[in-house]
């Protein structure tokens, strides 16, 4: 529980990197029993924390919960033997379907302490994104809220591995239907010993479903181990220290919620915020003031949002607790870590990685130096390059765009898609896993996302980066947020076509339209220009704040737009 020394530099701590890094400090061995939801709750308890803070709640309405990690070891064991004592069993899926509610994060320990495995899903779910990710992992129980069980109650007839629904909170007992039961954790008698099931490394611990944003959803298996991966990634590119005061903003329906929402920050004995009341800047502003957050892991969605409010209201507010700040989800532009150090005192540190890889594999190191726009250098112990799209062999020559993709082996990789291998196999081509995305790598080893491999248009000829025209958009002062795709064009096959949200004060019109196009063209390069301008309300992203391109992608060429589960509510 120390962070990562400031005098190691990143030179140094690849140079002699080890994952057994991780396991000393954890105090396993291979071979041992591994459980996450001991070693984020009665390990930390054991090692005389058990009076210190792990979570501070603050709700709609107000409501402010706080919770010891002593509190979280006690929730988890008597949410543990509630599930057990309905017979639920290791390697059982059971579905978290609540919002950001204390219950959420503390079953989520009581699951994997008995062995099960957890399925976390977004609570804004409808009911037929529901049903197809239930069905597909034979979901034994949901643990839900009065809130979200119309839509619970809606599916079940069609999924006949649903037993139980196990809902947390106002529903009467006389208003339950077959195979509905009540839990108060409030109300239950605390456990104090609850027998931790005896997982091991590759026991099945968190089902993960992809955010849809490339097809069909797919259930992403992890195990016990990658605990190793999330415990140091989290120590050394979080720099989470024992003082620390951290917020991720990410729900833990997706994998960054779980993995630095609950998992490592947890297994490092560190005091977490979670706030489930909405999204405004004066919101969040105040959350970090009031708490005194000096850790903050949020979305390149976020920071635009937080930059189209301006730079005014930060001035109402006192964030000088903040040291540390980074980005996931999406690249982060250059214009917002130029933004965050002018208006925070500190950039947004950039890290890359995805639900299949479990743990953060491409990052801005502290201390590291920050090439704006740049995703940085490959996590110590990852070994990562970019690989020519059409041989699959690794690109020597700087500069020179290819295939993301990594050597296996690192603990918190997917072991699977769920009962989809052949999928899971597709991932690997020549010893390397295809990450799906495209960069470039510089003389210094630098990484600069150039946007999902189907997302690069070919232009005459000519390939241009979508996230490159996006970034460059955002720096004119009309833009609040844009998304970049190809249209269908005669003579050049397909072109540059730009979807934008305006900041305040600005309308739509031609002038403007025909302005920005001069500002891409003058920016970047002729072929890079937009052909056409679409004003938008707001772009179609995922919950999590990703850009769905492909959605916009289907309607310019007419295409099936596949899988929208994940698309935000309108």
């Amino acid at each position: 529980m120390i962070s990562m020394p400031d005098h190691f530099t990143y030179d140094e701590l690849s140079r002699d990197f080890s994952w057994s890094i991780a396991e000393k400090e954890l105090e396993y061995k291979p071979g041992d029993r591994i459980n996450i939801g001991w070693y984020c709750s009665d390990r930390i308890c054991l090692k005389g924390h058990a009076e210190k803070t792990a979570l501070h709640y603050e709700g709609f309405g107000g409501v402010e919960k706080k919770y010891t990690f002593n509190d979280i070891r006690l929730a988890g064991n008597t949410i543990g033997t509630f599930l057990r004592g309905l017979g639920i069993n290791d390697g059982d899926r059971v579905c978290l379907f609540m919002d950001r509610i204390p219950e959420l994060y503390l079953s989520f320990l009581g699951i994997l302490k008995i062995g099960a495995i957890v399925q976390p899903l977004f609570s804004a779910f409808g009911d037929e994104s529901l049903f197809v990710r239930l069905e597909n992992a034979q979901t034994r129980a949901v643990i839900t809220q009065k809130k979200h069980l119309p839509k619970v109650r809606k599916i079940r007839s069609q999924l006949p591995h649903l037993e139980y629904v196990i809902i947390v909170d106002g529903v009467k007992a006389s208003d339950l239907e077959k195979g509905e039961v009540l839990f108060s954790l409030e109300k239950s008698e605390p456990v104090e010993n609850l027998d931790i099931h005896p997982t091991t490394a590759e026991s099945p611990s968190v089902l993960h479903y992809t955010s849809g944003t490339t097809g069909q959803p797919k259930g992403v298996k992890h195990v016990h181990y990658s605990l190793i991966s999330q415990y140091l990634t989290t120590k050394w590119v979080l720099d989470l220290r024992n003082e620390d005061i951290y917020w991720c903003t990410a729900d833990p329906g997706w994998v960054t919620g779980t993995s630095y929402g609950i998992i490592g920050p947890w297994s490092l004995g560190i005091t977490q915020c979670v706030l489930d009341s909405g999204f405004s800047a004066q919101a969040w502003y105040k959350f970090i003031e009031k708490h005194r957050v000096t850790v903050w892991y949020s979305a390149p969605t976020a920071i635009r949002s937080l930059m189209k409010a301006g730079d005014e209201i930060v001035k109402s507010f006192d964030l000088s607790s903040l040291r540390h700040l980074a980005s996931v989800g999406e690249p982060l532009n250059s214009e917002a870590v130029i933004w965050s150090e002018r208006v925070f005192g500190k950039p947004f540190l950039d890290t890359f990685w995805q639900t299949e890889t479990g743990s953060i594999m491409i990052t801005n190191f502290p201390g590291m130096k920050v090439k704006p726009g740049s995703m940085g250098k490959t996590f110590p112990g990852i070994r990562g390059t970019v690989l020519d799209p059409v041989t699959y062999a690794p690109i020597s020559e700087h500069g020179r765009a290819g295939l993301i993709a990594f050597q296996p082996g690192w603990p918190a990789m997917m072991r699977t898609y769920w009962n989809n291998p052949e999928k899971y196999r597709d991932k690997f081509v020549n010893g390397w896993y295809l990450s799906g995305d495209r960069a470039s790598i510089d003389n210094e080893g630098y990484y600069w996302f150039i946007g999902r491999d189907d997302d690069v248009i070919n232009t005459g000829g000519h390939l241009v980066s979508p996230f490159e025209v996006e970034s460059a958009l955002l720096e004119h002062p009309a833009v609040g947020e844009s998304a970049v795709t190809s249209k269908p064009d005669e003579i050049n096959m397909e072109v540059v076509k730009a979807f934008i949200t305006l900041k305040p004060g600005f309308a739509q019109s031609p002038d403007l339209e025909l302005d920005i196009m001069n500002f891409i063209r003058k920016k970047l390069s002729p072929l890079a220009m937009p052909q056409a301008v679409e004003f938008m309300e707001k772009l179609p992203k995922t919950r999590s704040g990703k850009i769905m391109r492909r959605v916009l992608h289907a309607k310019e060429w007419g295409e099936e737009i596949g899988d929208i589960s994940t698309l935000e509510n309108d």
